[in-house]
């Protein structure tokens, strides 16, 4: 028998337990229990936790604190003038209460604390922000004490633990499709909430669970087995927005900066708020393999103040989402400075289109915008028609040299130095070069372009240190490595052989992707041509490399609106936060498998993705596959990127997401979240297209939606398996269908002879790599009727501008005399019906009357009358409200104006009939049909 059971207060006795090798103490007065492992450490109070089900946290063994911490903990006098967890010593300087465990202590004191007038308030009493969503939680401890131990407490919160009347089951809420037309608001609602057994995460905090705008799965209660999944049919997957961008009022990811890592020694699972601490905390248990690892000796030190620190309040046990300061041994070299080279064609087309002078002035503007933190940023400029100019600029001087490079069949540097150069010391003589290199190139009459031999130029700068290079093109490549031919040819459009103009035409970009994303070089596209540029082939190296394509057809500066829209994306790409020579990885709890990725990034092993940059707000899809029955309850996601700031310093990036397990197959559909399904649809689509045929991609699409909802009528009616004269479906997924619709209506894999390649590989570029909350509007649109909107809309709310109530999407809403706006996050349409009053027109667009208004591209004006201001304000909340750099377009739309403009901007009430395309209507009677058995 242990020292433990040696000395066992009045009142209990002890006996082994053989099934549990330990000893077992039992009160005797109230038959309340401890168990002992034969270590010594008293486990847990309450009945002995059953196989597989998460670990307790108490025990008498004492925590293995850093050198000088044993005395400020259980020491006296002056070792106690600053307890870690505030307020006076007790007299006497006695910390702990005698008799009771240490965890049990540091409860206790914890909850002294908040029970003092005047204390600070514990995080679950902190005011949240509106656009986080709670996951739900049950009775927990409070904000930083381990949970309780003892009597019928413990024994709810292990059967919690097992899902045994611990979490409230979904409600499924069956809706018939056929008499439930979809309305735009559902598609407003956070998706399901996750609920997590009791207890499931070590604190209280309303941040342990991911927030969907970072990571959200395409099911918030996940099937236990294959089979169940195979029965209801939802495609799992995670879409993950590691960056997404913090607007103001939001709350920021907690940055952890003593660079100390606690990691799983087996899996290498960052530690969680999912994690729990065993043997007296010294010891903590993995929540995704169950592997035992020691705490770190400085985990519970104050590093800033240098004394101890309270381990319930770090940042990692509390946010699901937290960035790690990384010490050295996760550096393979010294953290490297952001490096950026411009790429700038200079052709004929390029410098009257007006490119060039808005590129140039645009990076002149955003000098002091780019990342320079450390004040180590590098810059270049390479310009390039069928030649290659380099520019030296020597530091401390306004003047440059432009060193000429004819022969571009093997391309080398000029000049070892002062072509990369030090964005502060050689700022006067890179404003003076951009204030004049549109000049310099005003009379150029050279047509053609030298773009790849420019992008190894590029390439041979930074390769050693690994960058951004951002390429700025007006025409398809015709020379040099990587040319290509026109190969637009409308014979081909809507036919089964599309698909091949949706390919890359060279391997050349492909290759040389590859050799960029070893170096850490990431490449961002801005193309410009009014003609045929091969956009599926160019598109290729952002993809590659975790960049980003920009496309902007028949580019004209002389335009405004074109100069605006251009510059102010350009500008926002420079200003974006830079993270550099990123990995990421996403792990799982056992029995899940993360098994393709779909995004922009290179695959360099089965699961490491490799990002030598990583934009803000873009996402990537992951599919997961269950490999074995799960029968813990619940899992953990959880994804790692591991990357170098702009301002020179190595971060890790974890993003947590703990999701429970169900055997229930209306859980599954009740918890599933219909956006998230959506935008994995979107991506595994467009793969589809372009490696089978876009006709392959609707029907794979297609197929999946017939699919899901025949298993919910097999399933989840009293229809069974035969015919029904409903299209049923849960509540939380009746706006599938119409997402569907509108992905099958997409610009990107739309049956159409009319969608020149370039439009449709751009679009492709785009559901790939949007994030949900614009990916969303750009399958389905927003449609707002301006002429009778509530007097609120267009005024300032709580939340900013107010918008009006969205509508369905069809043209059955458009009314002759109206005025209505239509907007996919890309581009907006104003809609002005033929009888519109002239009073409207004179306050919208400062016109007389309907008859001189001009269809086209515009920039309304801002006019002295109320309904003006309104308008306006509705358009900018419309451009501003997304993440994202996108600055749409405006448009007017006149009903009798012109015919391919009036179909691009109805194209987007996708719940009409277009083309060979059916009607909302049409498509549900169709999926009626095909879900009863008839023609599938």
């Amino acid at each position: 028998m242990s020292d433990s059971t040696q000395q066992l207060p009045p009142g209990w006795t002890a006996e082994w337990d053989v099934d549990n090798q330990t000893y077992v103490f039992v009160e005797t007065a109230t038959g309340r229990a401890q168990w002992e492992h034969p270590d010594g450490g008293v486990s847990a109070t309450g009945p002995p936790a059953p196989e597989g089900s998460p670990p307790t946290h108490h025990s008498t063994k004492r925590r293995q604190y850093a050198a000088g911490q044993t005395q400020a903990y259980y020491g006296g006098g002056d070792a106690l003038a600053a307890p870690s967890f505030g307020g006076a010593p007790p007299p006497g300087g006695q910390l702990f209460t005698p008799g009771l465990t240490a965890e049990n202590q540091f409860a206790q004191q914890q909850q002294q604390q908040q029970q003092q007038p005047g204390g600070a308030p514990y995080y679950g009493q902190q005011a949240e922000p509106d656009y986080i969503n709670h996951p739900p939680y049950q009775q927990q401890p409070a904000y930083g004490q381990p949970p309780s131990g003892g009597g019928v407490g413990a024994l709810t919160d292990q059967f919690g633990q097992m899902g045994v009347g611990g979490t409230k089951p979904f409600q499924i809420y069956t809706t018939n499709l056929l008499t439930s037309p979809p309305d735009p608001r559902d598609l407003e609602v956070p998706p399901p909430e996750i609920r997590l057994p009791a207890g499931a995460a070590l604190s209280q905090s309303p941040y342990s669970n991911s927030h969907y705008s970072y990571q959200r799965s395409t099911v918030n209660a996940l099937p236990n087995s294959g089979s169940l999944v195979s029965k209801a049919k939802i495609p799992l997957g995670l879409v993950i927005t590691p960056y997404r961008s913090v607007k103001e009022g939001e709350e920021p990811v907690p940055v952890v900066t003593d660079q100390v890592i606690a990691r799983c020694r087996r899996c290498r699972t960052y530690i969680n708020p999912y994690v729990s601490f065993i043997d007296g905390g010294s010891r903590w248990r993995c929540c995704m393999c169950s592997m035992t690892n020691e705490v770190p000796q400085l985990f519970d030190w104050d590093q800033a103040r240098n004394q101890p620190g309270d381990r319930w309040a770090r940042a990692e046990l509390n946010h699901a989402v937290v960035e790690f300061v990384a010490p050295t041994e996760y550096m393979v070299r010294p953290p490297q400075p952001a490096v950026y080279v411009f790429l700038i064609d200079v052709s004929h087309t390029a410098v009257q289109s007006g490119m060039v002078a808005t590129a140039t002035r645009t990076i002149l503007e955003n000098l002091d915008r780019i990342p320079n933190g450390d004040e180590r940023t590098k810059v270049a400029l390479v310009a390039y028609d069928t030649s290659l100019y380099f520019f030296s600029i020597p530091p401390g001087t306004t003047e440059s040299s432009m060193l000429v490079m004819s022969d571009i069949d093997d391309v080398f540097l000029p000049k070892p130095t002062d072509l990369l150069i030090n964005l502060n010391e050689s700022r006067a003589g890179l404003e003076s070069l951009l204030g004049r290199l549109n000049d310099m190139f005003q009379e150029n009459h050279t047509i053609g372009s030298a773009l790849g031999p420019a992008l190894q130029a590029g390439f041979k700068l930074m390769a050693p240190i690994g960058g951004k290079i951002i390429v700025l093109s007006s025409s398809l490549p015709s020379v040099g490595g990587g040319s290509l031919k026109n190969r637009e040819d409308p014979k081909v459009l809507g036919t089964p052989k599309e698909s091949n103009l949706l390919q890359a035409a060279s391997p050349f970009y492909k290759s040389f992707a590859i050799e960029c994303s070893r170096a850490q070089v990431t490449v961002d596209m801005f193309l410009f041509s009014a003609a045929y540029q091969d956009v599926a082939t160019l598109a290729g190296l952002p993809h590659y490399t975790s960049g980003q394509t920009y496309f902007y057809p028949a580019f004209n500066a002389a335009r405004s609106e074109d100069a605006v829209k251009f510059a102010h994306e350009f500008g926002e790409v420079l200003a974006m936060p830079i993270m550099l020579e990123a990995v990421m990885r996403v792990r799982a709890s056992r029995g899940l498998r993360m098994s393709s990725f779909h995004g922009n990034f290179f695959v360099r092993s089965t699961d490491l993705l490799a990002m030598p940059e990583v934009p803000t707000d873009t996402s990537y899809a992951i599919e997961i596959v269950i490999e074995e029955t799960i029968t813990a309850p619940f899992v953990v996601l959880q994804t790692a990127v591991l990357h170098t700031t702009c301002f020179g310093e190595r971060r890790i990036r974890v993003i947590t997401t703990a999701l429970p397990i169900t055997s229930n197959l209306s859980e599954v559909f009740a918890s599933a979240d219909q956006v998230a399904i959506a935008t994995l649809l979107a991506n595994k689509a467009v793969e589809r297209s372009i490696t089978h045929k876009l006709e392959d991609a609707r029907d794979a699409v297609l197929n999946r939606l017939i699919e899901i909802l025949q298993a919910y009528k097999t399933s989840m009616t009293a229809a069974g398996a035969g015919a029904s004269a409903q299209l049923t479906v849960s509540d939380n997924l009746k706006m599938l269908p119409v997402l569907v619709l509108g992905l099958l209506k997409n610009v990107g894999i739309r049956q159409s002879a009319q969608i020149p390649p370039d439009l449709r590989a751009y679009a492709q570029a785009l559901l790939t790599s949007l994030p949900s909350q614009q990916l969303i509007p750009y399958i389905h649109p927003n449609f707002y009727s301006l002429h009778n909107m509530p007097p609120e809309a267009g005024t300032v709310g709580e939340h900013g501008i107010i918008l009006p109530p969205p509508l369905p999407l069809t043209s059955e809403r458009l009314e002759r005399h109206g005025l209505f706006l239509i907007e996919d996050g890309q581009t907006i349409f104003l809609y002005v019906g033929r009888d519109a009053v002239p009073q409207l027109i004179i306050d919208v667009f400062n016109l007389p009357n309907y008859d001189v208004l001009r269809g086209g591209k515009t920039t309304l004006p801002l006019l002295d009358n109320p309904f003006s201001q309104r308008v306006n304000a509705i358009v900018q909340k419309t451009r501003e409200m997304r993440r994202g750099v996108y600055y749409p377009h405006l448009y007017i739309v006149k009903e009798d104006g012109e015919p391919p403009l009036r179909l691009w901007a109805l194209s987007g009430l996708i719940q009409d009939r277009t083309d060979v395309l059916p009607s909302y209507q049409q498509f549900i009677n169709q999926l009626k049909d095909k879900v009863n058995g008839s023609g599938y």
